[in-house]
């Protein structure tokens, strides 16, 4: 197919996504005025918490991270499975939609468990319990300092395991093979669905269902989008800016959640609160709604440390570790791809 008869197939499609991207910009906003109505106006920003709104994009940035990272790592499974392979794809498929319904399964599960531990403790301490393994849980997602092992290593694990199944085929049998690559789908996916799980706990406890369905609703549809124009369309598309973006994003999520962490350890008395005069009359009480700053030197020395952990550790893993190869298996496995196209395409002599 020529490239001007290429770019005529591709006008429509992105036609399509552009007026998707417009439906997806007024549901978010929609979505914050309805709450807005519910709340009979903007929230009260003298409360010192998030807002249901702030959680609710929380949410959403971090689900579209996780679904970004599960997008690139079977996108480099999937690339080389092309021609007489491309029946391959079909079981990392099923797996991946089998780890998302094991992931609506956890969830389930671990709300129960955390409901059971309600009855046991006081709401502050579980709270603040919770609180303490969501920080836990995005130091670890984002974990800028092990990017290159995180994302790197993590794809070329799966690239290793997918060549061997591809390789040993014929050797290990269909239905074993079938399994194998199931399996790889699976994990592909339950990884980042388990962390997410852990991670929402504290917004679960802390806003209800509610708020915690539409920030996953608003993750899983971005998620879409791209997962589509990687899987359908085939579009190249800037998966480490992408990914750079949202970690960003995340690390101001990151200092918020650090904020209200060190509040509700105070709240349950599990650290001392100790204000600072001379900040209480310049730092007003919607910063603490909005953003989680507190005149007390509790909390602004854990979100000091955090920032000098993330920030650090960015730095560190980019003068220690060089850039991060988030793309390169993704690449390796589309020159797999390529080499395979080129072979059948070889006339037969």
């Amino acid at each position: 197919m020529s490239a001007t008869a290429l770019r005529q197939v591709e006008r429509p499609w992105r036609v399509i996504f552009g007026i998707g991207i417009f439906a997806a910009a007024i549901a978010v906003l929609a979505m914050m005025v309805w709450q807005g109505v519910t709340a009979h106006g903007a929230p009260d920003p003298t409360q010192p918490n998030t807002s249901p709104t702030v959680a609710f994009l929380d949410i959403g940035i971090l689900v579209f991270r996780e679904g970004l990272e599960c997008i690139l790592v079977l996108a480099a499974i999937t690339a080389s499975m092309t021609g007489a392979k491309s029946a391959h794809r079909k079981p990392v498929a099923v797996g991946a939609g089998v780890a998302f319904g094991a992931t609506l399964i956890t969830w389930f599960i671990a709300v129960r468990i955390v409901d059971s531990l309600s009855d046991n403790m006081r709401a502050l301490d579980l709270q603040a319990a919770t609180g303490l393994l969501a920080v836990v849980v995005l130091l670890v997602i984002m974990n800028w300092f092990f990017h290159k092992i995180y994302w790197g290593g993590w794809i070329r694990a799966h690239n290793r395991r997918r060549k061997a199944l591809l390789s040993n085929g014929h050797e290990i049998g269909k239905q074993s093979l079938l399994w194998g690559l199931i399996l790889l789908g699976f994990t592909s996916l339950y990884r980042e669905g388990f962390e997410v799980v852990l991670f929402l706990q504290s917004y679960n406890l802390r806003f209800g269902g509610g708020v915690v369905l539409k920030g996953a609703l608003l993750g899983i549809a971005l998620s879409g989008i791209v997962a589509v124009l990687t899987f359908v369309l085939q579009q190249r598309l800037p998966y480490r800016k992408m990914l750079i973006t949202t970690g960003v994003l995340l690390g101001v999520v990151l200092l918020v959640m650090v904020g209200e962490q060190a509040q509700e350890m105070q709240l349950a008395h599990w650290i001392s609160t100790t204000p600072i005069a001379s900040l209480v009359p310049m730092i007003p009480h919607w910063m603490g709604m909005w953003f989680a700053v507190f005149p007390t030197f509790e909390t602004l020395i854990a979100q000091f440390i955090a920032a000098v952990l993330v920030i650090g550790s960015y730095y560190a893993a980019r003068h220690f570790g060089g850039r991060p190869a988030i793309e390169e298996p993704v690449q390796e496995a589309k020159a797999e791809a390529r080499v395979a196209i080129t072979e059948e395409l070889q006339p037969v002599r």
